[in-house]
């Protein structure tokens, strides 16, 4: 991520935390996150086994207590990022935002600004410059972030196209640099999806048939869906793919 100082981000204050997070995911939200959290041990024992079509491949939803993956975008998100890390077993691999050490053990490094924790390097992504090369480069719904919720001046759009910029160079010659993200929730970066300005290589788009229901569509629909509606958090997700900078 990037921000103008590590004061101002979505992470910073108790209070501050509870604005931002109301003001992304409405009011609401303030109350059902935590009765969701909560109930989580006593949900998810009960719920149907879901699928979905990805990439020609029949993946199986994610169900976790952890940032409620069951009643959210990452239900999804989590078995398409580990689908690529089992397809490139033994890959070099890092990830831009902590999210995977969540839910598995990961022996992977993690570039996170804000988060600690073991193996994480506390840096921005646009700054992270090591003389490793990696195979594999995931991130799971960071990139919206940037610019956005850690509240650095000026439009999100030029900071993530930078930090775009940086993961490419950081691939091996074969690499691949892979993103998911939330459609409406950043107007900036929704706008550069419709223009197709990422630069991404192949997109994948998903969106929302229930609450535990996914299914392949359009840039178009993917790009109609309202984030908080009708179900909570995204419904509507991109995964972008993204080969080595020239």
């Amino acid at each position: 991520m990037s921000a103008d100082s590590t004061e101002s981000h979505l992470y910073s204050g108790l209070a501050a935390k509870a604005r931002r997070f109301a003001r992304r995911f409405g009011a609401r939200e303030l109350f059902w996150k935590p009765v969701r959290v909560a109930l989580s041990p006593l949900v998810i024992p009960f719920l149907t086994e879901r699928t979905f079509e990805f990439k020609g491949q029949t993946l199986r939803c994610f169900y976790h207590r952890y940032n409620i993956t069951w009643a959210a975008e990452r239900g999804v998100e989590i078995p398409i990022a580990r689908s690529y890390l089992e397809a490139l077993l033994g890959a070099k691999v890092f990830e831009v935002g902590n999210v995977l050490p969540h839910y598995y053990p990961s022996q992977h490094e993690v570039v996170d600004k804000f988060e600690h924790g073991p193996r994480i390097i506390n840096v921005d992504i646009v700054d992270y410059a090591p003389p490793t090369r990696y195979d594999l480069i995931l991130s799971i719904s960071t990139f919206e972030h940037i610019g956005f919720d850690d509240e650095a001046s000026g439009s999100s759009g030029a900071k993530i196209l930078a930090a775009l910029a940086n993961c490419r160079r950081l691939l091996s010659e074969r690499g691949l640099l892979v993103i998911t993200v939330p459609t409406g929730y950043n107007p900036d970066l929704d706008q550069m999806i419709r223009d197709s300005s990422l630069g991404a290589n192949a997109e994948h788009f998903l969106c929302r048939a229930g609450r535990r229901q996914w299914r392949p569509g359009s840039k178009d629909e993917a790009l109609k869906c309202r984030y908080r509606s009708p179900y909570p958090y995204a419904n509507g997700l991109l995964v972008a793919e993204f080969t080595r900078a020239g």
